[in-house]
């Protein structure tokens, strides 16, 4: 099982969103990832400056950008924002 992280800019994301719709990013992103760091609706994206691999997961209009980090079990969220803006800059 691993674990969920979000960074900073996630969380930031986040707390200006509704609460029902933080929830729903959240408890989607749990319950697909907890238990398979890849599952099917999941893409990979690149690889970041570390030569981490960098996947996407889509919950609605919304898209997160993840790193899996297999040995300590921990799902870094790097980034979350709306599919059109996910991929500008940082």
């Amino acid at each position: 099982m691993f674990s969920i992280e979000l960074s900073v800019n996630a969380q930031r994301f986040l707390d200006k969103l509704d609460k029902h719709l933080r929830v729903r990013i959240e408890e989607t992103l749990k319950s697909r990832l907890e238990n398979n760091p890849v599952p099917s609706g999941s893409r990979f994206v690149y690889r970041d400056v570390d030569s981490n691999k960098v996947f996407r997961c889509r919950i609605g209009d919304y898209c997160a950008l993840y790193i899996v980090f297999e040995n300590e079990k921990i799902i870094l969220i790097a980034k979350i924002d709306k599919r059109s803006r996910v991929y500008d800059g940082p």
